[in-house]
């Protein structure tokens, strides 16, 4: 019949069913018949006892493909050999297709028009094919002729369909093992599990008829097994024989057996690649996972920014593309492959390979088998190497690694010569498995992603702190959570005060988190502005709890302030709920908790805080820390405090190996979910003979006098390349707290560490500033001069009033 025309009777009502007289053909690896069903005799007209044992090509004589009849159909993109060529064994893929074939007793002209479908099995048994065949001229309708062009037929092919929702479409699996008697269960049961595999035979009427086929003689349906079976066992139970019944040692659905071992092996594949969120884990996880069960070669390559953790790549990939190799899985000798495909080479694909088709398109590209030109326009792409007798005659399978319809890469697939190609069921395969692994991969990419923000976030936040300060040195150590996330609300800082005093701080915001650590950052700025301030321990905790309290009532944290006077060899401490610091005396090594008043968190409110003055020796050392790294699930934190305590008493060779100890010692316990901030001074302390302190008074005739005694102390201390410079700024320095203070005092002070500290100190409250002199202004360049000599200067009230302070570094010896 003509496209598009509705089709009547019982036979194309047949044919719409699929339910057409089957012939079943078993073939050896020697090309002999081993199996001939009873639908074959109907077909060929050959007995079985004619058929079994004789090559298959005397009882199949092929005369040619049908002229003007429907191109022959295999498994890639409509392309296959004819049945010759399957039944010499030369192709080891699925193929279909349309024939006339010889009938046997008949005159040259009586050709019988079959359509075929042709399965190459592998596995332990001797069958090495199976071909399903069909009269044509059955399925052409009423007036048709054997040569398949009746009038009512439009168009008669045979296919695959790897995946069909047609009804019935399972019952050629179903029956196959019951038009199979000669074999086992075990020997039809793999050979229904390959054609599953292989994909359904369906019959294609038009572009968008398909049918699936299935038998169309009586076979018992599962029911009647089972009614047979229950009738065997009332008969046995009555001491009555019963005939055996093959089908009843069927077992499992058979229709089944290969999808469900897909399935299995893909479910394996999950459980063994979503182990670790780890990104380069993940990637060796994915490239073992297939090898070598599905292929023996397995190469990835993954998009430079998935690599390089920075973020979801922008655009489609193109020709400029480049794809960074992360991992090279094989079965063949060891290195083998390391020399010319070593892992961690980028480089781009051009537009003719498979592998730009397959990042481009999205989609698995099958390559049966590597051509000489193929592997050819491959190897082009790696210079003075030789990758073709790697690839070359290998089937190839590349797959692409997706996610949110993004590529991030594509895996290649390589299988060796002597083992089965890469069928359309492996390309489906292929692609849930690499769908799969991109998600897996995704996710791993989106947390070292995170991770590199969170990462970045928290180092943004802390300080880099100078490890030398004035009379003393700092080490500091940060470990993000282990288990509530990356970014945290713990810190530490120090910040110069004037005096060549340092500050020295540790916090500890609750909760975790990005609002957590945007706490943190507000709180820290905080600190550092009223710690330039100069303000005493207890006042500054006091502003910071007030400001706490006005950001919202959810700011809560800890807080642990000390200032480190190195000249008087002192510390102040003030705690807001922190844990107590460790304090190390150098004389003996002891070590101690120091005691202090506790206080409240800050965020609290209306709780008065308390400072403490401890006298302290060269030597000492403060250790001051976050729970975190002393707190465990389910211990007492006096455990960890003690442990704290015992541990920093060790003697290190340097301030870093010092912090490295105590964090082996507390972090090996377990259970650590916090993050930890830990920050160690030494307090080397500036010995008297580096410091000298004169008296002034508000005379201007004292200008004159100040330069001279540092000039003079200068020579003292072997400084006097500094002398020129040191006169000016001191000049310029007592002349303006002259000048402008109403003081009745001055003080001058050089102090000598680790830079050369001059520092002018006043009565008077009123901070000097920064002015923009003109040409004809008498004042106002004071400052500018200070600030344009010195490495840094700046101002500072006290108690008494005020400090004016420039720092020069010092000479290099």
């Amino acid at each position: 019949m003509e496209e598009g025309t509705p089709r009547s009777g019982p036979v194309a009502q047949r044919a719409m069913a699929g339910r057409i007289p089957l012939a079943v053909v078993v073939v050896d690896g020697g090309g002999l018949v081993s199996h001939w069903s009873t639908g074959a005799r109907r077909l060929f007209g050959y007995t079985k006892e004619d058929a079994v044992g004789r090559p298959v090509g005397d009882l199949l004589p092929v005369h040619g493909a049908i002229p003007e009849g429907p191109a022959l159909y295999g498994a890639y993109d409509g392309l296959g050999p004819d049945l010759e060529t399957s039944l010499d064994g030369r192709i080891s893929y699925p193929a279909a297709g349309r024939a006339r074939l010889s009938e046997p007793g008949s005159g040259p002209d009586r050709r019988l028009d079959v359509l075929w479908w042709a399965y190459p099995l592998v596995g332990p048994g001797p069958e090495r094919l199976l071909v399903l065949a069909a009269d044509a001229a059955a399925l052409t309708g009423a007036g048709g002729d054997r040569d398949g062009r009746g009038a009512q037929t439009e168009r008669i092919a045979p296919g695959f369909a790897l995946h069909t929702d047609f009804p019935g479409a399972e019952e050629l699996a179903d029956r196959l093992p019951e038009i199979l008697p000669s074999m086992s269960v075990g020997e039809s049961s793999r050979i229904v599990a390959q054609v599953l595999e292989l994909g359904y035979p369906v019959l294609e009427f038009s572009q968008h008829d398909r049918v699936p086929v299935t038998p169309d003689w009586g076979v018992a349906r599962r029911a009647e097994r089972k009614e047979r079976r229950e009738r065997a066992e009332r008969a046995a139970a009555h001491g009555l024989p019963a005939a055996a019944d093959p089908a009843d040692d069927e077992g499992e659905d058979l229709e089944y057996a290969a999808v469900r071992e897909r399935l299995e092996f893909l479910n394996e594949v999950s459980g063994r690649i979503g182990s670790s969120l780890d990104l380069s884990r993940t990637i060796v996880e994915v490239s073992k996972a297939v090898v070598p069960r599905f292929t023996d070669v397995a190469g990835t390559y993954l998009r430079e920014q998935v690599v390089a953790g920075e973020g979801f790549p922008d655009g489609p990939p193109d020709e400029t593309t480049m794809w960074h190799r992360v991992a090279v899985e094989h079965t063949d000798e060891p290195g083998r492959w390391d020399d010319v495909v070593p892992v961690g080479e980028s480089m781009p694909f051009p537009a003719h390979t498979p592998f730009f088709q397959c990042m481009t398109s999205g989609d698995p590209v099958l390559v049966p088998r590597i051509t000489e030109e193929m592997g050819n326009a491959i190897a082009s792409q790696f210079e003075k190497r030789d990758i073709r007798p790697l690839i070359n005659h290998r089937s190839m399978l590349v797959v692409p690694l997706k996610a949110r319809n993004v590529v991030l890469g594509f895996m290649i697939l390589l299988r060796h010569q002597e083992r089965p190609v890469f069928n359309d069921m492996d390309r489906v395969t292929g692609a849930e498995l690499a769908a799969r692994a991109g998600l897996v991969l995704d996710n791993a990419r989106m947390y070292t992603y995170q991770e590199s923000v969170a990462d970045t976030l928290q180092d943004s936040m802390l300080p880099h702190i100078e490890p030398r300060m004035p009379g003393c040195d700092i080490a500091t150590r940060y470990l993000p959570g282990t288990l509530l996330g990356r970014v945290g609300g713990d810190w530490f800082d120090s910040v110069k005060l004037p005096g060549s005093r340092t500050a020295l701080v540790v916090g500890d915001v609750m909760g975790h988190g990005l609002n957590s650590a945007a706490m943190m950052g507000q709180l820290r700025t905080a600190v550092q502005t009223m710690a330039a301030l100069d303000l005493p321990p207890e006042q500054l905790l006091r502003n910071l709890d007030d400001l706490a309290q006005r950001l919202g009532e959810h700011y809560l944290a800890t807080c642990l302030y000390a200032v480190y006077d190195p000249i008087a060899g002192e510390l102040s401490l003030a705690n807001a709920g922190h844990i107590p610091p460790v304090l190390v005396r150098a004389v003996d090594g002891r070590s101690e908790l120091l005691d202090l008043p506790t206080g409240a968190p800050i965020g609290v409110g209306g709780v008065p805080f308390e400072s403490v003055r401890l006298p302290v020796a060269p030597g000492d050392r403060l250790l001051m820390c976050t729970d975190g790294l002393v707190e465990v699930r389910g211990e007492d934190i006096g455990v960890g405090l003690a442990t704290l305590t015992e541990s920093a008493a060790h003697p290190a060779a340097s301030m870093d190996d010092a912090c490295d100890t105590i964090i082996r010692a507390l972090n090996t316990r377990g259970g650590r979910k916090d993050d930890v901030a830990l920050l160690m001074a030494r307090l080397n302390g500036i010995a008297a003979h580096d410091v000298a302190h004169w008296r002034l008074a508000t005379d201007p005739s004292e200008v004159s006098r100040a330069r001279e005694l540092v000039r003079e102390q200068l020579e003292a201390w072997s400084l006097s390349a500094l002398g020129d410079t040191v006169e000016l700024l001191v000049s310029e320095l007592v002349t303006n707290a002259v000048r402008h203070s109403s003081s009745t005092r001055l003080g001058l002070r050089l102090v000598r560490s680790g830079a050369l500290m001059c520092e002018v100190e006043d009565d008077d409250h009123t901070l000097p500033t920064l002015l923009s002199a003109g040409g004809g202004d008498e004042f106002g360049r004071g400052l500018r001069v200070v600030s344009a000599l010195a490495k840094e200067w700046g101002t500072s009230r006290t108690n008494a009033g005020k400090t004016v302070w420039c720092e020069l570094a010092l000479p290099r010896r």
